[in-house]
């Protein structure tokens, strides 16, 4: 399933080619709840990607349309930022590959005491010549970056804990 005969490499490159996918799916996002999936989703629509919210039961999500799948998402998507469990990360790569979805992203908080990383769901990605972030937190890049995520980015940097 690979999207393209030179996929990018470095974690810069993955991250500029993830952000510049104009629709970009979110799973993990809580209408009752102000989590990671939600902040994610709310900053990307802010930088003008048209963001679809992964939301099973659920016909919308903050007055837009959303999905209770990938493969249901009229078009589809460039990309899936996934901010779940890491046993829910797993199912979602299954769909991702299913769907042709080219790029994941999995969200890891900073001390990584919250991350949707599955070592199964990695294999898959590789296994299916998916582009993949394991780790980090798309807020951490998407411009412009509050002062809170450029102090975790760099921390991550500085002690190795950006993925690679």
């Amino acid at each position: 399933m690979a999207y393209s005969p030179t996929q990018p490499v470095t974690l810069a490159e993955k991250v500029a080619d993830f952000l510049a996918q104009p629709r970009i799916a979110v799973a993990g996002v809580s209408a009752t709840r102000q989590l990671s999936g939600t902040l994610i989703y709310r900053k990307l629509k802010e930088t003008g990607h048209q963001v679809v919210a992964i939301l099973p039961g659920a016909e919308t999500f903050e007055g837009d349309p959303c999905y209770p799948e990938l493969a249901a998402i009229p078009g589809g998507v460039g990309g899936v930022v996934i901010v779940t469990r890491p046993t829910v990360t797993l199912e979602l790569v299954r769909q991702a590959v299913a769907a042709g979805v080219p790029r994941v992203w999995m969200h890891e908080s900073m001390m990584r005491t919250g991350t949707s990383v599955s070592p199964e769901a990695v294999a898959l990605c590789k296994e299916h010549g998916v582009t993949l972030i394991a780790g980090a937190c798309p807020m951490m890049y998407c411009a412009p970056v509050d002062f809170g995520h450029r102090c975790m980015r760099w921390m991550m940097g500085a002690t190795g804990g950006l993925p690679t």
